[in-house]
């Protein structure tokens, strides 16, 4: 995800580089921009009055059946205004904190963690997260969902205590959010008025846990680019594996592939703009599509019938028993990372799907890998090699582990009754998730909660963005404040206004809409300008 920590011990520079920013970034969501359209809300959720009822530390005095550790610092103004903040830990390791401004607006905002998660709370984009929330009132929190991943890299925490899977897979963050309001309510003698969270990636899919297990820890919750099926994904990324191993695609073949992609797929909708609004409407095959290279031969130009191959291999997805398993990975998702992790011409799946140096792992088989030696296997087997694995007869290892963590239970009707929203966003040309985990699971919610499913549940889909935003297309928004408003206001949101923003200067906005509609040019005015588009139904 953009998020995984390391799975084994020895990893090339671009590997360990790639691996750090997945972790870091998926505990932000994305490129999108909480809190930047505050001026269009319409509940000021800025306005901070609640002062507390207690000193700062004397909150290190409180207690729960759970907490084995606490401390209370007051926290001078700097980037983030003076706040009170309370670490600790819940049993067993569960690092948590939560930070308290001086002036409350009576709302608690959690963000989740990347990959396998035990990330540092002052990891550098989590303090920024801090510091926006602060900014405007919210109590914020965070974990590290019970292990610290400088020390137990990946899922390798399993080997010092098996209960960490659990916390890992949903109980850390359940725990955490019940702690931290509790902790709120006794500083400012109020309750939390609403919670909400707003993470991407596998804090996506903690997001989703929430809202499937546990309906009542938040009010709204923003999943973005979310890690719906874990399990699935592990067996789609030893598929792409043992698929991409020996087809020798550079980063040049790479580029070649997504140009031809484009130019296939471009104006599909209507619209030659260098975006692809629905990738599945458009029919490419790789051996057809992209000049074959002559028998024998090879070259930056053409791809080889075994790797026109291997790529077919990428966009169906596994196979188990003749029948397509999971979702593979979208048109379009292959160059949308310029210049990036050391892809010279910047491809999306280079690193990622596709190893940089021939003795290299790619970003997700990494994941994948250790999510089956520590994970999957009971005991925990850290020399297990993918290539035994069969997809015909090995799927069902990986039942128990999908029972506790995917989230794909499409039951949201504790989460519908107690008023609870949730809003999906997901990048089309994600290249570390496959984007149709999203779209399967709200065609699934829809079927399973019914045609009233929109009322408190909507997705939205990102033609040209990547994994928790970047890409080609317009990948930054607030989905936060219109969360905000959905929540308090009953206004769910019709649109979202994305932008693209290059050297600090919008070049492109584009509003994404809520599945199943699309954005459609009206054919007037600047194809750049999102005022210009309206969504419609497909």
């Amino acid at each position: 995800m953009r998020g995984t920590a390391i799975m084994t011990a020895v990893f090339t520079k671009t590997s360990l580089w790639l691996s750090a920013f997945l972790l870091c970034a998926a505990a932000i969501p994305g490129h999108a921009q909480p809190f930047t359209e505050l001026k269009s809300a319409l509940v000021d959720y800025s306005k901070a009055d609640l002062e507390p009822r207690k000193a700062c530390d004397l909150l290190g005095k409180f207690r729960s059946k759970e907490i084995v550790q606490i401390t209370a610092t007051m926290m001078d103004a700097g980037a983030a205004p003076a706040h009170c903040r309370v670490s600790g830990l819940l049993s067993p390791e569960i690092a948590f904190e939560v930070s308290l401004p001086a002036k409350w607006n009576g709302r608690f905002y959690m963000i989740g963690n990347g990959g396998h998660a035990g990330e540092a709370m002052e990891a550098p984009n989590r303090a920024e997260q801090r510091t926006a929330a602060l900014q405007n009132g919210f109590a914020f929190a965070q974990t590290n969902t019970g292990h610290d991943a400088r020390k137990e890299p990946g899922a390798s925490f399993v080997m010092s205590n098996p209960e960490k899977a659990i916390d890992y897979a949903y109980r850390a963050v359940h725990l955490t959010a019940n702690t931290a309001k509790q902790i709120t309510k006794d500083y400012y003698g109020k309750p939390v008025s609403r919670a909400y969270w707003n993470s991407c990636s596998n804090g996506g899919r903690q997001g989703l846990i929430e809202a499937q297990r546990f309906a009542d820890d938040f009010d709204g919750i923003v999943a973005a680019s979310p890690w719906v099926d874990q399990t699935g994904f592990t067996i789609a990324a030893m598929w792409n594996q043992k698929a991409l191993s020996a087809a020798s695609l550079t980063p040049a073949k790479l580029a070649l592939l997504g140009g031809k992609v484009m130019e296939k797929c471009d104006a599909i909708d209507g619209l030659k703009d260098g975006l692809i609004d629905d990738p599945r409407k458009c029919a490419f095959d790789p051996s057809r599509d992209v000049p074959a290279c002559t028998a024998g031969a090879d070259g930056p130009d053409c791809l080889t019938a075994a790797q026109a191959e291997a790529v077919s291999k990428v966009y169906t997805g596994p196979v188990s028993n003749g029948k397509p398993f999971f979702p593979g990975y979208m048109l379009g998702s292959e160059a949308v990372m310029p210049g990036l992790f050391g892809g010279g011409t910047g491809s999306g799946w280079m690193n990622v799907l596709v190893a940089a140096q021939p003795d290299g792992k790619p970003a997700d088989f990494n994941l994948a890998e250790g999510t089956m030696r520590y994970l999957v296997a009971r005991p925990p087997k850290p020399d297990y090699d993918f290539q035994s694995f069969d997809f015909d007869r090995d799927i069902h290892l990986l039942d128990y582990w999908s029972t506790q963590a995917d989230a794909k239970n499409p039951d949201l009707s504790a989460f519908r009754k107690r008023g609870g929203k949730l809003l999906i966003t997901y990048g089309w040309a994600d290249s570390i998730l496959q984007p149709m985990m999203g779209v399967n699971y709200y065609e699934q919610a829809l079927a399973k909660n019914g045609p009233e499913t929109p009322q408190f549940f909507r997705l939205f889909m990102a033609p040209g963005v990547a994994h928790c935003g970047g890409g080609i297309g317009p990948d930054r928004h607030d989905a936060m404040t219109a969360m905000i408003d959905w929540v308090e206001k009953g206004k769910a949101p019709d649109s979202l206004m994305a932008r693209r923003v290059v050297n600090s200067q919008v070049v492109r906005t584009r509003p994404l809409c809520p599945y199943p509609q699309v954005a459609r040019y009206s054919g007037q005015g600047s194809v750049d300008d999102g005022t210009n588009f309206r969504c419609v139904a497909p």
